[in-house]
């Protein structure tokens, strides 16, 4: 069964331990083609967010802060006046898991609220 972001936006991320493998590139490129203006670096996606005004910014990252404490799985973040720049990967497999696609579909739907 394939995933779909609406999928993914109703899972929760699960811990990674270390020993568990990265995605491969191309189930990361799967999952990768679900999202909307992600990019893909390395181990690493990514996408920028941008917004009217410092105020907009900011209660967005604290949004991003309040869903990615809950899934415990949290992002760097690029703040600046009026744009957010979201990296995710998975640091404890120094690669990317399913846990960065949730995260990420979930950021998304934060921003169109």
């Amino acid at each position: 069964m394939d995933t779909t972001v609406c999928d993914l936006t109703t899972k929760t991320c699960k811990p990674c331990e270390g020993g568990t493998a990265p995605m491969t590139p191309q189930e990361a490129d799967k999952l990768l083609k679900q999202l909307d203006g992600w990019q893909q670096y390395d181990h690493i996606i990514s996408k920028t967010y941008r917004f009217k005004n410092y105020y907009e910014t900011i209660a967005f990252v604290n949004a991003v802060a309040w869903m990615t404490h809950r899934e415990d799985h949290h992002p760097d973040l690029k703040v600046t006046y009026n744009s957010c720049q979201v990296e995710y990967t998975t640091h404890s497999i120094h690669g990317l898991s399913e846990n960065d696609f949730i995260c990420a579909a979930k950021v998304d739907a934060l921003f169109k609220i």
